[in-house]
């Protein structure tokens, strides 16, 4: 039995981090060489993506599910990003281009609405998934959208894997393990980001490995603020791609 369609519980702001099932690793999770060792730690410096402000732009819309299987792509394997509502995608994306305002960013959470497709001059798209978890959408909007990202994800063919996109301070829920179990049905490969970590504490922050459980083993740490972890993330989204 596949997993069941994605759903939309009340809000789970109050969940600590590391609230999830204490799931076994999944095999479809990357495992990068040294990639259980800090950053500073690894063998030679990460890699310099070097991004100009104009190489990336906004190239494909999928309004709906049912335009998941008609609409095409850039001619690129695409890597999709997935979270909860207000979990940074937008920064994210915005910071790995260099390129601030391409990905639209708000405080209110659930202003991406479509996917996204965001194409450059390299080997691989980003598409930005909306958000979910955010209990005061319309009950309506909350379910077109878990049909389109469940749609995207079963059906689009050039899917090449997801990075999954997790607050540091909220840690991983329910949602995103089920968000996890949809893309391991598929037999895709994946990545843990956790964005937001120039807001912990030097404490909080060498707990997290520990308080993230299985699941978070080889997580990035990402800050749109600081820049930390946007080699790594780019790392990963190259891994991803050539595993298609």
């Amino acid at each position: 039995m596949g997993p069941r369609p994605l759903t939309e519980p009340p809000d789970r702001g109050s969940e600590a981090i590391g609230g999830g099932p204490g799931t076994e690793r999944s095999t479809n999770e990357v495992q990068l060489a040294d990639a259980d060792r800090p950053a500073t730690s690894r063998r030679g410096p990460a890699p310099v993506v070097k991004v100009r402000r104009s190489d990336w732009d906004l190239a494909v819309v999928i309004p709906d599910a049912t335009a998941v299987l008609r609409t095409p792509g850039a001619g690129l394997p695409e890597v999709a990003l997935a979270g909860r509502s207000n979990t940074g995608k937008s920064s994210l994306i915005n910071a790995l281009v260099r390129r601030k305002g391409l990905a639209r960013t708000s405080s209110t959470p659930g202003r991406t609405q479509e996917i996204l497709v965001f194409a450059g001059p390299g080997k691989t798209a980003l598409a930005d998934l909306p958000g979910y978890g955010w209990a005061r959408a319309p009950q309506g909007a909350r379910v077109q959208w878990a049909q389109l990202i469940d749609a995207y994800i079963a059906q689009r063919e050039m899917l090449a894997g997801l990075l999954l996109i997790v607050d540091a301070r909220r840690g991983l829920g329910p949602l995103d393990e089920e968000m996890l179990a949809r893309i391991e049905a598929r037999g895709l490969p994946w990545r843990l980001i956790t964005t937001k970590v120039d807001k912990l504490t030097r404490t909080e922050k060498d707990r997290l490995p520990q308080l993230l459980g299985p699941r978070g083993r080889n997580a990035i740490f990402f800050s749109a603020k600081t820049g930390e972890g946007r080699e790594d993330v780019w790392r990963a989204v190259a891994e991803l791609a050539a595993l298609r």
